[in-house]
């Protein structure tokens, strides 16, 4: 049994690096990356690991609505389960988020619901916060709002810069993300409001490969 998964990501992918590489011995199956950004190095990574991809150039679609129906009509073509947003930079829309909502999760730089949107490590270096951090989540249609799954704190040190809090940042959210995608893979994630419990047991998975 596997659940099928879809990226979506705009630049470097190491966020989707690190899944693939600790996700290998669980139900999680990569059915395809979707990229929007012809340079992105994500390509690079996929084609290594012999996962198809698919580019789509959001300036060639009229409406952020267009965009999400074409990458709605991909994640259709390979029956994808669930989708994971490793440092997708558009807004997605209800097309998108109807489609597969409680399917859906993104990660983020800060201990949400704080410092969401852009700029987040800035915002959270600009407050004076002593800890900050990062966050995965569900989508929803309002920015970094929907069910929070799992988050880690990260201390801000006193010398900190955006660069070496990036990176502390992001060792973070190679540890969590992965796990995460784990745990929805193996059905053990329940969502009852904006109350997430991970089940210790793990349920049977849905789909096949």
């Amino acid at each position: 049994m596997s659940v099928k998964i879809g990226i979506l990501a705009s630049g470097e992918g190491r966020n989707f690096q690190a899944i693939a590489n600790q996700t290998r011995d669980s139900p999680v199956y990569f059915s395809v990356v979707i990229y929007n950004n012809p340079d992105a190095p994500v390509c690079s990574r996929a084609k290594n690991l012999g996962i198809p991809t698919v580019f789509l150039d959001h300036r060639q679609f009229a409406t952020r609505e267009a965009l999400d129906q074409a990458i709605l009509e991909v994640l259709g073509k390979y029956d994808v389960d669930l989708v994971v947003m490793a440092g997708w930079m558009r807004l997605v829309t209800s097309v998108l988020v109807e489609a597969y909502r409680g399917r859906m999760v993104n990660i983020h730089p800060s201990l949400l619901p704080s410092f969401r949107g852009i700029r987040a490590i800035e915002q959270a270096l600009e407050y004076g916060v002593p800890i900050t951090g990062c966050s995965v989540h569900f989508v929803d249609l309002e920015v970094d709002s929907g069910p929070i799954i799992a988050q880690e704190a990260v201390p801000i040190l006193a010398d900190d810069t955006v660069e070496t809090l990036s990176q502390r940042i992001h060792e973070a959210e190679h540890r969590i993300y992965p796990q995460v995608v784990r745990w929805l893979a193996e059905g053990r994630v329940q969502v009852e409001g904006r109350r997430v419990r991970v089940l210790a047991s793990i349920q049977c998975s849905t789909r096949n490969q």
